[in-house]
């Protein structure tokens, strides 16, 4: 049963990202506007988190401060962040999940120390091995979940197989859809292409989670087709992928733009179409669509892009408030504890061709 929102309280590290304190403090404003029904808690220093707040108001029944002097920097690697981020404003948003006084945690910082300070507090759900950082993608039939997008450059079938359940009950979080369609990311559609890792997965998919709508393989292309809704490959793969695909929309409304202004003509015409060049702008905008979920953690921990601006900032918050009123995670654990029952094991590819060689 979905949770009423505006008992939801949602822990945003204010000091993690490129753009400061303001940028988040704008965001929080933002979404609110927009009809954020949460209450925040803005955790960092207390001076930078005031005096942002002197440039931006924010509603004092709906926001509280929780002051936490260090800082993690985005060039800090995971080990020091666990040995020296205890007073920090990440270790302190992650905490009050860990506390039950929130229900989720934003947050624009360092990936690395993040996951791994998340995973330290807040541990993983019995049975996923890795926590995976997923993405929204913008598709023809609206969105599509692909996981993993940066968190795990090497992973096992298992990991795979984890990451697409987890996948699932995301997508269906999001849109209410009840058998989401999986594929794993392939260079190509038929079950002989492939590395041995992705072939083994797929095995290990068909067999030990019969209830998911799995559709096999999928290629690159298929991410935005609207064919598929959740997309599982591993973070190496994945986070290129997300790059690759930021990138090339930036390219394309550089493109639109510098076609439309390039004469008068074409600014007129530009004038007139007004209304749908701005909805098209919108859905090519990376920011509407930002915020990465860790999913596979004992907690909602929504991953903000580090040089979020205050409109990503605010699409992160509003997809943090959409999970922590669903019960997404107890749906990964009931389902990951199931698969286990259910799992056989399955010979590696070397072994079917020494089996086959035999048998002949």
């Amino acid at each position: 049963m979905a949770l009423d929102r505006s008992t939801l309280t949602l822990a945003v590290d204010v000091m993690g990202g490129d753009n400061g304190p303001q940028a988040v403090i704008d965001g929080c404003r933002l979404a609110l506007d927009d009809g954020l029904q949460s209450k925040l808690v803005l955790v960092g220093q207390e001076s930078a988190i005031a005096e942002a707040r002197s440039r931006t108001s924010l509603p004092d029944d709906r926001v509280s401060v929780i002051h936490a002097e260090g800082v993690v920097a985005m060039d800090d690697k995971p080990a020091k962040a666990l040995r020296r981020a205890k007073d920090s404003s990440m270790w302190a948003a992650i905490d009050q999940v860990k506390e039950g006084a929130a229900n989720g945690i934003v947050s624009c910082g360092n990936t690395g120390a993040l996951m791994a300070i998340a995973r330290m507090r807040l541990k993983m759900i019995e049975g996923v091995d890795r926590p995976a950082a997923s993405a929204l993608w913008p598709s023809m039939s609206g969105k599509a979940v692909v996981l993993d997008v940066g968190a795990n450059v090497d992973v096992t079938a298992d990991q795979l197989v984890q990451f697409a359940i987890m996948g699932e009950a995301f997508f269906r979080a999001m849109t209410e859809k009840e058998k989401p369609r999986v594929g794993l990311l392939n260079i190509g559609e038929e079950d002989l292409k492939g590395n041995a890792l992705i072939k083994h997965a797929a095995k290990v998919l068909r067999e030990a989670d019969p209830e998911m709508d799995f559709i096999g393989f999928v290629e690159g292309n298929d991410i935005s087709s609207g064919e598929v809704d959740v997309v599982v490959t591993d973070g190496f793969t994945g986070n290129i992928a997300l790059k690759t695909a930021e990138g090339t929309a930036r390219l394309l409304g550089g493109w639109v733009k510098e076609a439309l202004t390039a004469n008068l003509m074409s600014k007129m015409g530009a004038a007139l179409m007004m209304p749908s060049l701005k909805k098209l702008k919108d859905r090519m905008d990376p920011a509407s669509v930002n915020g990465a979920p860790l999913l596979g953690l004992n907690g909602l921990v929504v991953k903000s892009h580090g040089g979020s601006e205050p409109e990503g900032i605010a699409s992160a918050l509003e997809l943090a408030e959409e999970l922590a009123a669903h019960p997404f995670l107890d749906q990964i654990k009931e389902t990951i504890a199931d698969v286990a029952d259910r799992a056989v094991e399955l010979p590696t590819d070397d072994e079917e061709t020494a089996s086959a060689a035999a048998a002949e």
